[in-house]
């Protein structure tokens, strides 16, 4: 039984991290709005810092977060910034599962990357679940009468690339700097970049936001620690997966929130991508293993 608990932990740690990023996006919905992508990507961020860097200041002594490689912590950071700006502005013209079911082929990206970039090796299975998992994409953005090939469809892809494209370079950081030091300049270069971007188009806010304001970050800050310790207790290849469960969390607060539901060719869509992607974690898992028996 004792065996077992660590990875119950994590897995109670992970549903509750996809939970709260739900909860976080559900707000972020909210605002997109009333206010430019760029303000609300800077609210996102300026709303989490101060739980973030009270998490980290009590986890790891402040001399270390300057021992990083700065270089790729100021791409990341942009790309963070991009990524969300494009999930922002397609929230505005779609139900929250939709984008969650176009950010799903964001693990395929990653593997994708990793070979060019990482000098992984990237098999002909993996390569099949890739572009199996692009094939869903293109149904869920589908050029019909009422497709969702628009501009928010495509800012939402965009936002995937840019996501797969940060995890790289998390892979690339981890090798060296610390999870809190990667998390507090991630949030920090954020709300900065975003907030000096905004800065020109800035609309004041209203004080029925803040609320949610308040949510976003309270959730995003949450969701940010329970995600890290969850893989820091847990096997990628079993928690991950389970990051799929915002599918289901992004149909109950559309519902909820919205009284909106993904159409049937989007739910097929997503499947496809769903199960694209589990197939390449069972492939990595497979790896894994014969490489370390």
């Amino acid at each position: 039984m004792t065996s077992r608990h660590p990875h119950s932990a994590a897995i109670i740690l992970m549903l509750l991290a996809v939970l709260m990023f739900a909860l976080m996006d559900a707000g972020l919905k909210l605002l997109s709005p009333h206010y430019p992508p760029l303000q609300v990507a800077a609210l996102r961020g300026l709303s989490s810092l101060p739980l973030v860097t009270l998490w980290v200041l009590a986890t790891v002594k402040p001399a270390t977060l300057l021992q990083v490689r700065w270089p790729l912590h100021l791409v990341r950071g942009l790309l963070g910034i991009c990524m969300m700006v494009g999930f922002v502005y397609g929230l505005r013209t779609m139900p929250l599962s939709t984008a969650y079911a176009i950010t799903f082929v964001a693990p395929l990206l990653v593997t994708a990357m990793a070979g060019p970039l990482l000098g992984e090796k990237v098999g002909a299975g993996r390569w099949a679940a890739i572009v199996i998992g692009l094939v869903g994409v293109l149904v869920i953005l589908r050029p019909t009468g009422e497709g969702m090939l628009t501009a928010g469809g495509l800012a939402i892809l965009i936002a995937a690339v840019c996501y797969a494209a940060g995890a790289i370079t998390v892979r690339m950081l981890a090798q060296r700097d610390s999870t809190q030091a990667m998390v507090f300049w991630f949030m920090v270069l954020l709300s900065l970049g975003a907030w000096l971007l905004a800065l020109p188009g800035w609309v004041p806010l209203q004080a029925g936001h803040l609320w949610i304001i308040g949510m976003v970050g309270l959730a995003g800050s949450l969701a940010q620690v329970a995600l890290t310790e969850a893989f820091r207790r847990g096997e990628a290849s079993l928690i991950a997966p389970l990051e799929y469960t915002a599918l289901v969390w992004g149909v109950a607060l559309d519902l909820a929130l919205w009284s909106v539901l993904p159409d049937g060719v989007t739910w097929i869509g997503a499947a496809i991508i769903v199960a694209s992607g589990i197939y390449l974690l069972r492939r990595e898992k497979v790896h894994v293993e014969a490489e370390h028996p």
